[in-house]
């Protein structure tokens, strides 16, 4: 059984949270098992500061988890693990999927006449 063709709004966040390659790096480093924040970022060589951003965007996009934990030492620490997907696309699907699409700019449109 195929999975389910995610809605057209799921399906450009999916693939617009992957578009970048620091979250590329992010989602392999984490394949390899859950990590905590600081020796993510070393292991990436990036700031922990722009390891959250992008953490979060992945988070949001649904593609990894995160769980606030205390080490032995009592230190918070926040460990992030992928979440299991897989995007497989077929030109029906995208022809599905866009069906869903909801158009913000025609959405904000409404609003602002409403708002009047």
């Amino acid at each position: 059984m195929s999975p389910p063709v995610p809605t057209g709004d799921e399906l450009v966040r999916v693939l617009a949270t992957l578009s970048n390659p620091h979250r590329l790096r992010v989602v392999a480093a984490l394949a390899g098992g859950r990590n905590y924040v600081s020796r993510l970022a070393r292991e990436l060589d990036i700031s922990r500061a722009l390891l959250q951003v992008h953490l979060k965007k992945l988070e949001a996009a649904g593609l990894v988890t995160s769980r606030l934990e205390l080490s032995e030492d009592g230190k918070a620490m926040k460990f992030y693990e992928v979440n299991a997907f897989a995007v497989l696309l077929t030109p029906q699907d995208i022809v599905t999927a866009v069906q869903t699409l909801t158009d913000q700019k025609k959405d904000e449109r409404d609003e602002k006449g409403a708002a009047r």
